[in-house]
Parts: structure tokens; C-alpha cells; sequence
């Protein structure tokens, strides 16, 4: 099913051709006044100079050939050459009906599906969730959903920090605190405990605290290393206690990304990438893509129309260590074996854009990937509080993301239980608590994808979690809104499923069935940029119009069956759309607020 306004440019471009003019004139855009017009085109002003005409006798001509469109309900020819629309409501009518007979609301599915890994969430094994991981999974989940919606094969791939110095930083405080684990007996030769010597909180206490040894320490960083070298020897003990840290980490790590409604289809890392290092290290070289400069590997990626300096990538620091960089083409490597993707993309702090752009380029260069594959950073912004600086406690330290969710959660607790003394009613207070959840994270994750990734935006608990503005609360109250109008109307013995839309009778019905004839070129252009916030847009925007329409209209009591039931089939479009729409954004809609 073609986007509307496809279809509405279509007809304009016919009428071009039959007047004898271009047909590439009937370009047709939102009206930029719609106090005066529904859609516009400005195709005879273009035309002016290529037919030496008037524009407006252009525009009068090609007036002429609509006069009995299916699609126009009015064509004026506008001084000194525009032409302003508005199409047929009954053409209006038959695209919702399309829209309502598909699971898709009419989306048009790819061709050719791509095959997607999507690289987000990065966190450290054996460090607790933190403000700054917020961005990377909200924004990489919504990603991944979107593309899904439209058709394509999607993996979505966590990427752990889970190797290096950390490992070895953690094992060596490890051993100072408990030598006699069998873990550090090179005589050991039994089956190691079921269970880990450790929990998820003294773990998490366990590397800041080896970290900032380390750092006043030579000794102590020297015996990190060594137990770092011993882990990545395969060291059988070194390798018993990194599986009990993966296991306690990971298990905490999918409850709190769970908490987030994020999901991830594979749980590899940095670990997983190891292997493929010494081959594709000793294939950069003999082909002749890797040097030794100052000591350390790399390889050139610059390129003559480069305005700015690209340092080579380093492959090898000098000390023959491996390094972010290594790990991550080897990723490449590993995923292009395993999956053949037609698109990798990855999402970091936009800090990071410069590092994947020379990752991205010796991808190319060494031909780890295929020349076809599409490399992509979407690289956000950072989250602030009001000062405009990076979001903080109180104290001045960073905050752990699940006391985030609790601050958002509590404060909307209270607004619930604030509305409902307010409105006059009881609330269950189980009810209410779950309640809470769901708008809340409504309001955490709308307030972030409401803004393009790439911008830093400010944290308002108070903005985010109001049910009234540009915020998750508002749309989520507007969905319930509709639900409890269907549930009415079934409560009136009628049969929503049954009820039939019908030619649009007033403007701001209208209004309303426009906006949701936007859904199909919103997604689609929700997915080629990569943007949820043009989801979010639309969204606000429509339950805009439905609430303008609401407060406008007798629904429930209009003696007229079948308009009150082309009201109903409206309105029950509109949720299903809205629901659509925030579930590409990671949230759902509770049954009442």
C-alpha cells in the first residue's frame, strides 16, 4: 500500500503530463498554511522558466485536468502560481480502510530484506548499570523494533566488556582476599564449586575498588596483568572464576535491562572475538594491509577527499597488546562468518565517532567485510540534569540506573494516587504499583527518544513524568482514554470489531484520520534515519488531533448508529496505531491511569 502522499503526487503528476507539462512539476507537500489548504504544489512556479508560461496559467491548466479527480475535493490555483489542496473525504475513507484490513496498517515489506546486527547496550561485566547506559539501550532497542516493523531480519547483540584488564583486576583482588579458593591452587585438579565465591554486590564492590588499587600500585597493576595473561592463556582456575563472574554478572545485568523492557538476542563479548585476533592480525600483515609504525601495528585509512586528519588504525600496540580497536574488527570478522549481515550498526556516545569511523574504514580497507555491507554509528548525545551538565545524584556521584527507575517510578506512583483522589475514585494499591511501572517507563523512555540521538538533552522528572504535553504520560492516557470509550461502547451492546468507518462529517475528524494516514511514511522514515524521535513526533501529534476531536464530539450518545460506529471504527484504528507506534518504542499502555 503506497504512502498517501505517494498516491496524491501521483495523481497531481498525471494531471501535469495530460495539461503537457512535466509531470515531474506534480511534486505534492504538506500545505505550509493549513488555514488555507490541506496539500500543496508548487510545480508551476518551476515551471514558469522551462515553458516560458505564467506559473499561474500553469497552475490554471493543470487545475483544469482535476476537475472530476477521485482524489481532490478542491484544486485552486493560487496567485502567482501555487496550487492548494484538499483531497475527498471519501478518497480519505478508503486509505483508513486499507490501513484497517492489514497487520501493518498498510506498510509496504521490503523486497529484498536486510539481515541487521545491531551493536548496543556495551556494558562491563561485574559493574553495575549506571545513567550512562541508559541512552545506548533505549535508543538501540527502539532501533532494532523499528527496523523489524518494517520487515527487515533483525539480531540485536549486548557486546559485554568482559576481557582485558578488568578481568585480571578482579581476579588478582579476588586471590588477596580468598587464597585458599581452589581457584589458585595450580595443583587442583577436582571439579571447581557450582557456585560462584561471590555475590553480584560484593562483585560490584570488588573492581572499583581493585581499580583504584592499581592505580597507586605498581605491584598490584604488575600481578592484574599477570592474571589478565593467565586468563587469556587459559589458565584453568583464571577460566573457572571468569565463568562465575559472567554468570552472576549477566544474570543481574537481564534482570535490570528486563526491568527497561530491552531485550538482546545475543549475549556475546569482547571474550567471544578473542580467537579470531591471531588470524586476522597475521592476514592484515601478510596482505599488506598492516605496518609497524613507532613499534605498534596499524594500518592507513585515510583518504585523499579527507578535509580532516584520520590517524591509522592500530592494531597491536607496541608491546604486541591487542587493543579496543583489534577486538572490535575481530568482532566484524566473527559476525560476518556467523550471520553475513548486509548492515552492522552500533550505538555509542557520539564521542566515540571518530574511533568507528577508522574502525569502519579498515573494515573496508582489509575487506573483513563485503563491499556492499553497510557500516553505521549512530552515535547520541549525553543525558544532563537542569544545570546542563551530566545527569548526577545529589551527592555529585553517578547514579545506578535501577535508582533511576525508582526515583521515575515513585514519582509516578504518586501522580497516579494524586489523579485518582483528584477524579474522586479508589485505588487498588497492588493496581497502582504496576500502574506505575508502565508509565513510568513510558516517561523515561519518551522523554529520550523524543529528542534526536545525537543531542544532549536535559532529565526533568517532573516534565517527563506529567500527563500533560509532549511526554509518554500524555500518550498513554490518551490510548486509555480510547480504550475506556470501546469498552462503553461494548458495554452498550455493540460489536466494536463489527463497526465500519465512514465518510469523515466534521474537520476535526478529519484532522484526525490525516494524521493517521502519516503512519506509513513516519516509519519508513523512522527506520532510513535511524530516528525513534520521528515516531515520537507522530505520535504526539496524533493523540493531539484525537483529543481535539474528543473534546469536539458526542461519541457515546450520537443517536445516529452508523456515524457513532465510524466514529468507533476511527477511534479504534487510533489505538491500534498508537499501540504500534509505542511498542517500536519500547513501552506499552496500561489499562487505565
Amino acid at each position: 500500500m503506497k504512502k498517501i502522499l505517494d498516491m496524491i503526487s501521483e495523481e497531481m503528476q498525471q494531471a501535469f503530463e495530460k495539461a503537457g507539462y512535466d509531470g515531474k512539476l506534480g511534486k505534492v507537500t504538506l500545505s505550509n498554511r493549513p488555514d488555507l489548504c490541506e496539500y500543496q504544489c508548487n510545480g508551476a512556479m518551476a515551471g514558469a522558466k522551462q515553458y516560458k508560461k505564467a506559473p499561474i496559467m500553469i497552475a490554471n491548466d493543470v487545475a483544469a485536468q482535476l476537475a472530476d479527480s477521485d482524489v481532490f475535493a478542491e484544486v485552486n490555483a493560487v496567485a502567482p502560481g501555487f496550487l492548494n489542496l484538499k483531497i475527498k473525504e471519501e478518497f480519505l475513507k478508503a486509505y483508513l480502510e486499507g490501513m484497517a484490513a492489514d497487520d501493518k496498517f498498510g506498510l509496504d515489506m521490503p523486497e529484498s530484506p536486510k539481515k541487521i546486527i545491531i551493536d548496543y547496550g556495551g556494558p562491563n561485566v561485574a559493574k553495575a548499570l549506571h545513567v550512562g547506559h541508559l541512552r545506548s539501550a533505549i535508543i538501540g532497542e527502539s532501533v532494532k523494533r523499528i527496523a523489524r516493523f518494517v520487515g527487515h531480519e533483525v539480531i540485536g547483540d549486548i557486546h559485554l566488556g568482559d576481557w582485558g584488564q578488568p578481568m585480571g583486576l578482579i581476579i588478582h583482588e579476588l586471590e588477596l582476599r580468598y587464597p585458599d579458593l581452589p581457584y589458585f591452587d595450580e595443583s587442583f585438579a577436582g571439579e571447581y564449586p557450582a557456585e560462584a565465591p561471590f555475590t553480584i554486590a560484593e562483585l560490584e564492590e570488588i573492581y572499583p575498588t581493585a581499580s583504584g588499587k592499581s592505580k597507586e600500585d605498581a605491584e598490584y597493576k604488575t600481578k592484574a596483568m599477570e592474571a589478565t595473561f593467565k586468563l587469556q592463556s587459559g589458565v584453568r582456575g583464571h577460566r573457572a572464576l571468569w565463568n562465575h563472574i559472567i554468570r552472576v554478572s549477566v544474570s543481574d545485568l537481564k534482570r535490570n535491562y528486563n526491568n527497561l523492557n530491552v531485550e538482546f538476542d545475543l549475549w556475546k563479548g569482547e571474550s567471544d572475538a578473542h580467537e579470531w585476533i591471531p588470524d586476522m592480525v597475521q592476514y592484515m600483515k601478510d596482505e599488506g594491509y598492516a605496518y609497524i609504525s613507532d613499534g605498534a601495528l596499524v594500518v592507513d585509512v585515510k583518504e585523499e577527499t579527507d578535509t580532516k586528519e584520520i590517524p591509522p588504525c592500530m592494531i597491536l600496540k607496541s608491546d604486541g597488546a591487542s587493543l579496543y580497536n583489534t577486538t572490535d574488527l575481530a568482532t566484524i570478522k566473527m559476525r560476518m562468518a556467523d550471520y553475513a549481515p548486509d548492515q552492522m550498526i552500533y550505538l555509542t556516545d557520539k564521542r566515540q565517532d571518530l574511533y568507528f569511523e577508522q574502525v569502519f574504514r579498515c573494515a573496508k580497507k582489509t575487506k573483513l567485510v563485503n563491499d556492499d555491507t553497510e557500516l553505521l554509528h549512530i552515535g547520541f548525545g549525553t543525558m544532563n540534569g537542569k544545570d546542563g551538565k551530566p545527569y548526577k545524584t545529589r551527592s555529585g556521584g553517578v547514579p545506578r540506573l535501577e535508582n533511576l527507575i525508582d526515583e521515575i517510578n515513585v514519582e509516578m506512583l504518586r501522580k497516579i494516587k494524586e489523579n485518582a483522589e483528584l477524579k474522586g475514585y479508589g485505588i487498588d494499591e497492588e493496581e497502582a504499583g504496576k500502574t506505575a511501572k508502565i508509565v513510568g517507563l513510558a516517561a523515561i523512555k519518551y522523554g529520550d527518544l523524543s529528542n534526536q540521538p545525537a543531542k544532549d538533552y536535559v532529565f526533568d522528572v517532573e516534565r517527563f513524568t506529567s500527563f500533560e504535553g509532549d511526554t509518554g504520560p500524555y500518550v498513554l492516557y490518551t490510548i486509555v482514554r480510547i480504550k475506556s470509550i470501546l469498552a462503553k461502547y461494548k458495554e452498550q451492546g455493540s460489536d466494536v470489531t463489527a463497526a465500519k468507518l465512514q465518510t469523515v462529517q466534521n474537520s476535526a475528524e478529519k484532522a484526525l484520520a490525516m494524521e493517521l494516514a502519516k503512519f506509513n511514511a513516519t516509519m519508513q522514515a523512522a527506520y532510513e534515519e535511524s530516528a525513534p524521535n520521528k515516531v515520537c513526533a507522530y505520535i504526539y501529534d496524533l493523540a493531539n488531533e484525537f483529543n481535539r476531536f474528543y473534546h469536539e464530539t458526542k461519541i457515546l450518545i450520537e443517536e445516529d448508529e452508523a456515524k457513532k460506529a465510524g466514529w468507533i471504527a476511527l477511534l479504534n484504528l487510533t489505538k491500534d496505531v498508537l499501540e504500534a507506534c509505542i511498542e517500536v518504542l519500547g513501552f506499552e499502555a496500561p489499562e487505565r491511569t
